[in-house]
């Protein structure tokens, strides 16, 4: 298998393939496609997944499935995984045709299907809770969310502040009282005191900061001394890391309907994998980033944190990537009840019943549990013990 990264910044349900295959013509020969079934189209066996960020364990899944070859083992033998470091948005890459699959936040895809009327389906709900974080300093007195009025609150912006406004209205508080200040992807703004309180994900910035040594004891700082508000624990919790695909194009390519299948069925072993064996699984990442040509700078311990805490959010005894239609709703209210600094509503109107659809990942579950592997499980955690830098 040839396995292709690009280092640099940066399912289909049976029925509908069998349909669109007879429509295509009144026979077809067995592909030998892996996907269950004969059909009459040549399968995809090379694809491209755009990232929403740089590599690190965050993505493990999609990295183990190829470094282990579960990609080949459902017919690909070119698999281009494209990091991005800012400067693609995923959703748009895959808008453009760029990209076969992309990895993107729910809330974000939802400000570009209104905004531009594309349609996009989330095919695997890859991350089943929030994972993000507001972070102050113990004792400033922002320990629940009606404490951000008049504040400086910080937040990477590009959807990501969505869950500030939505917790907020959740609560009747007025964002328009909020500075949202912008912060780079590091705890530098809490630290130098820039913003009130800092937006961190569990499983990367909140350790970022318990990385750094405290000047008053020489010590690394400690989680007693912050505050530190959970937005899944909040009304304004959304979805995040979901894998999309084009619409259109998996109702009117059953090649691509196929491939689709395909590839949740690797990338569902690829977390499997990820989530038995988390040290490994980090291991991988860490060689990856560390040979890419731009990535964040964490160490290995980091990426074992990092690891640990993706995969608490991803295994919650449930089968893996299956849309919540509960959370999806929630998500949706969310971002429709909120309004942001500038008294300008996130979005108004529902998203199409296509933007999210469980056939494709019923699909490839049921093949792999034909196959013998469990999909559903929950996550023991590993002991992860930080050091400074995460090295």
């Amino acid at each position: 298998m040839r396995h292709s990264i690009r280092r640099g910044l940066a399912a289909a349900s049976l029925l509908t393939v069998a349909a669109l295959a007879l429509a295509a013509c009144s026979g077809s020969e067995d592909s030998g496609d892996g996907g269950g079934g004969s059909e009459d189209f040549e399968p995809l066996t090379s694809i491209k997944l755009q990232l929403q960020w740089l590599p690190q364990a965050q993505f493990a899944g999609y990295y183990v499935a190829q470094e282990k070859g579960y990609f080949e083992e459902e017919g690909f033998d070119d698999v281009e995984i494209i990091p991005s470091g800012g400067d693609i948005v995923p959703q748009d890459a895959l808008v453009a045709g760029d990209v076969d699959f992309a990895i993107a936040w729910v809330p974000k895809v939802l400000g570009t299907l209104e905004a531009t009327g594309v349609e996009l389906t989330d095919i695997a709900q890859v991350f089943q809770k929030s994972g993000t974080l507001q972070v102050s300093w113990a004792g400033d007195g922002i320990t629940e969310v009606a404490d951000f009025e008049g504040k400086r609150i910080g937040s990477w912006g590009f959807g990501n502040e969505w869950e500030i406004f939505a917790a907020m209205a959740a609560e009747d508080l007025d964002a328009t009282t909020v500075s949202i200040t912008t912060q780079d992807f590091s705890m530098n703004a809490l630290l130098d005191r820039d913003v009130d309180a800092a937006q961190a994900m569990t499983y990367n910035e909140w350790a970022q900061i318990l990385e750094v040594v405290n000047p008053a004891t020489g010590e690394l700082y400690q989680p007693e001394d912050f505050d530190v508000i959970s937005y899944e624990d909040t009304e304004g919790a959304m979805l995040q890391d979901a894998i999309w695909a084009d619409t259109q194009r998996l109702e009117d390519d059953p090649a691509y309907a196929d491939a689709a299948v395909r590839f949740l069925k690797a990338v569902t072993k690829g977390w499997i994998f990820a989530r038995d064996n988390p040290e490994e699984a980090a291991s991988i990442v860490y060689d990856i980033a560390s040979n890419a040509e731009a990535a964040f700078p964490v160490g290995p311990v980091h990426q074992q944190w990092m690891m640990n805490e993706v995969n608490k959010l991803i295994w919650t005894g449930a089968d893996f990537g299956l849309v919540d239609a509960a959370a999806w709703d929630k998500t949706v209210a969310g971002a429709l009840s909120a309004k942001n600094q500038d008294d300008l509503e996130l979005i108004t109107t529902e998203p199409a019943d296509s933007a999210y659809s469980n056939e494709y990942i019923e699909k490839a579950l049921d093949e792999l549990k034909d196959e013998g592997i469990e999909v559903a499980g929950e996550y023991t955690p590993i002991e992860v013990t930080l050091t400074e830098g995460g090295q």
